[in-house]
């Protein structure tokens, strides 16, 4: 028989599991460094309420949007969008950063024709891009936000020879972000043809806007071979206004990289944070757990990783 998960029996779980007075002073700690952390909603749970539910519970009071009861966020109903507006109110948690889908598809001059590819419900290609800028733009004012992520194209064989066209694109973004009183932040994904941190810093340097930052994903870095810290790290200090926390590993079976809970895998997480706060970083940041445990459950996944993160704050502070 299914289990039908309500507000309460949600709430209660997430209590029982509470791991006690530790984790609570781990998490004060990442407040008291100054840092805005939160978490990517729908890597928790597709129902938005449940979500923020979770967020509060663990004291946290940011979130990243990126889908919302099965919809991408640039899909939902103006009732769907006030809604998540009220519920965002009541439960008094900021919205870090609109996570679009913008240039998470084909670079028209080099179509990658193979997308099999995480598109977070979301189909759409480059003739919506203007469209889907402006909308993003009013989005996140209209929930409180100055920020959209955005990407930088399905990745194809050979970057090197995409990047002319996507630093165009992207300062062309960015000169119309500014315009609207939008920050955009791009994130290094290995699906994509800037993928690790020395891709990120080059293209944030030769587009040079105030209007175009970095969102630093250290796993997604790690994903194409780049050591993400300090190796990654140095190539994109003071670039960037949002950054993702997951972790990797090497599966012992396949030799093939895995997503992992923050702590239980390679990337220096501790060294990380100890350079954030020497360089005096003051973006906000999201858990995006990436991870699944064997048995498939988001909320329980991303209640270890999140442990694993307090544990990790802990031992930097």
């Amino acid at each position: 028989m299914q289990t039908i998960l309500t507000r309460r029996t949600f709430l209660g779980s997430a209590l029982l599991a509470w791991p006690g007075l530790a984790s609570l002073k781990a998490a004060e700690s990442g407040g008291a460094m100054g840092w805005e952390l939160g978490i990517i909603t729908d890597e928790i749970t597709e129902n938005f309420e449940q979500a923020l539910d979770f967020i509060t519970h663990y004291s946290l009071h940011y979130g990243e949007l990126r889908d919302l009861w099965q919809k991408n966020i640039m899909n939902l109903s103006q009732p769907q969008l006030d809604r998540a507006k009220r519920l965002l109110q009541e439960h008094r948690v900021t919205v870090t950063d609109i996570g679009s889908p913008i240039y998470k598809y084909n670079l028209p001059e080099m179509p990658v024709y193979k997308e099999e590819r995480s598109s977070f419900k979301a189909k759409f290609t480059d003739e919506d891009t203007e469209r889907l800028l402006l909308e993003s733009f009013k989005l996140a004012h209209f929930l409180g936000s100055h920020k959209v992520r955005v990407f930088s194209y399905w990745r194809v064989k050979e970057p090197a020879k995409a990047y002319p066209y996507v630093r165009d694109r992207l300062a062309k973004a960015a000169k119309l972000a500014g315009e609207n009183g939008i920050l955009l932040v791009l994130e290094n994904e290995p699906d994509c043809n800037v993928g690790t941190g020395e891709d990120l810093g080059r293209i944030l340097r030769d587009v040079n806007s105030p209007h175009l930052r970095g969102n630093w994903d250290p796993g997604n870095a790690a994903m194409l071979g780049e050591v993400p810290y300090p190796n990654g790290y140095n190539h994109v200090r003071g670039l960037f206004a949002h950054m993702h926390i997951k972790d990797v590993k090497r599966d012992p079976k396949t030799g093939k990289l895995v997503w992992a809970p923050v702590g239980g895998g390679f990337v220096d997480w501790k060294g990380q944070f100890e350079a954030l706060r020497r360089d005096h970083y003051e973006g906000d940041m999201s858990l995006e757990t990436h991870y699944r445990r064997p048995d498939g459950n988001k909320v329980e996944s991303t209640r270890e990783s999140l442990m694993g993160l307090f544990k990790v704050i802990k031992e930097t502070s």
